[in-house]
């Protein structure tokens, strides 16, 4: 759901580009390679194409990695079939093609076009899950019981078929109006309770809107979007296989997990300090993940209350493990062991974690050119995850200071998200100041002054430099 936009003038993100670096292209050794994989596509011998499968994705997406098909099963709860972009056999091990994508590691984002992780005549072409083409798949099918608890995984190289290209958007209006497509009709049910059983686990979920730079005619919107429950819902078949993947790992002695500490009772203890002055009520015995689960944040304070919970969600990484189980293999947001597999057109790890997953699960040994990539596989993707992550938010910060250089010294409302924790002698003073978010444009940045959290305050532009992609409000 689009909550605000605002036009911006034409920007030039190129020099961000060119500061991180990402390549512009494919080594013509890596292209050949991914060409004559997409011209010659392979045929897994087992055919699923009778499965009514859709894919449900941005509607500008071609890079499809998921397409869904749910079922309600004869006696009682549900049939989950998820299928996955089946990259592995596009790309030859030792080859050019292999070696590229471990430099580039995951696709990363960028208004302007993104810097995909596979040639595109793979990634939204013969490997993509594209409607009313034949494609190889890894498909999970994860039978649920009636409150959404598994009860038997299974695991299989298919062909596949894809019906319609689903938007996420559309999904939602279907879906309020009681409309959705039958392949997935069953997605709020099932997506409800799996989201109930998380929060029982002590799942916590974040709903912080997103900030987004799109195209608009010769200029640039910048959008602040809400999650719609739809892409909730969504997000937990994803999290659903993710957790089947971790257990046939962990079961097998040999993986990859996605892995982050439980929150730290001190952390806990500051968020729940935080709860009364900022209104939110947290009854005794619920955990953090329920009390986010109720608030709006579309509110100022309940907004700030889940920004100061994101303190709650450190120390995310990737841990591999071969034989010794790790000491910790739980990711703390989703309060399991959990993996990444349901996105190797995107994301690199996926490919290995699920070859791993193949074979464990068939009682055969792990490929040498798997197991060998598990321990070098967390350097990249820590690496590649701060590239994306600083994409993305110096995208956002650009499109920021552009849209505002004409308005210094102009006063916008605004909510507190945050401020600055109290000196501890250790680090060296500055002003006081903290987070703030504007009603409009949809913009956060910093703000000097002594800020009340959670409480609406009117402040004054003071820079907005788009050189620096920097942008300073102050109290007014």
């Amino acid at each position: 759901m689009v909550i605000r936009r605002v036009l911006a003038p034409r920007i030039d993100f190129g020099a961000l580009r060119r500061e991180l670096g990402l390549p512009e292209g494919f080594p013509a050794d890596a292209q050949r390679e991914a060409d004559e994989a997409a011209a010659a596509p392979p045929r897994p011998p087992v055919d699923r194409t009778d499965i009514p499968f859709v894919t449900v994705d941005p509607a500008s997406s071609r890079d499809l990695d998921q397409a869904m098909h749910l079922a309600r099963r004869a006696g009682g709860g549900y049939r989950v079939r998820y299928a996955i972009a089946d990259v592995a056999v596009h790309v030859s091990p030792g080859g050019a093609l292999e070696a590229e994508t471990w430099r580039r590691g995951q696709t990363v984002y960028l208004p302007d076009g993104h810097v995909p992780l596979h040639p595109l005549t793979l990634s939204e072409g013969a490997a993509s899950l594209l409607p009313d083409d034949d494609r190889a798949a890894v498909v999970w099918t994860i039978d649920l019981d009636a409150d959404g608890g598994t009860v038997a995984v299974e695991l299989e190289r298919a062909l596949v078929r894809s019906r319609a290209k689903l938007d996420y958007t559309g999904v939602q209006a279907a879906a309020d109006a009681g409309r959705l497509p039958e392949p997935i009709a069953l997605l709020p049910e099932i997506g409800d309770r799996l989201t109930v059983r998380g929060l029982r686990r002590g799942a916590i979920n974040l709903p912080l809107p997103e900030q987004d730079v799109e195209p608009d005619g010769d200029g640039w919107r910048l959008v602040l979007r809400g999650p719609a429950p739809m892409e909730e819902y969504n997000a937990q078949i994803s999290l659903l296989t993710g957790m089947a993947a971790a257990d046939i790992m962990l079961a097998g002695r040999v993986g990859l997990l996605r892995t982050m500490p439980a929150p730290k009772p001190e952390a806990v203890q500051r968020l729940r300090a935080a709860a009364a002055p900022l209104g939110v009520h947290w009854p005794e015995g619920v955990g953090p993940g329920e009390v986010i689960a109720g608030l709006d944040p579309a509110q100022p304070r309940a907004a700030a209350f889940v920004d100061q919970a994101a303190e709650l969600m450190r120390g995310a990484a990737y841990t591999a493990f071969d034989g010794a189980l790790p000491e910790q293999p739980q990711h703390g947001g989703v309060a399991a062991a959990y993996a990444h597999v349901t996105a190797p057109l995107r994301r690199l790890a996926d490919r290995y974690a699920t070859e791993v997953c193949l074979a464990l699960h068939a009682g055969l040994p792990v490929p040498d050119w798997a197991r060998e990539a598990l321990t070098r596989l967390p350097e990249v993707m820590a690496s590649t995850d701060r590239t994306a992550s600083a994409a993305s938010r110096g995208a956002v910060e650009l499109a920021e200071a552009v849209l505002l250089a004409d308005r210094v010294g102009e006063t916008f409302d605004a909510a507190v998200l945050d401020v600055d924790a109290p000196p501890n002698g250790k680090s060296r003073p500055r002003p006081p100041g903290g987070t703030v978010a504007l009603d409009t444009p949809p913009v956060r940045a910093r703000c000097l002054g002594d800020l009340p959290l959670g409480e609406r305050v009117r402040v004054r532009l003071v820079t907005a430099d788009a050189a620096a992609r920097t942008v300073l409000f102050e109290l007014a």
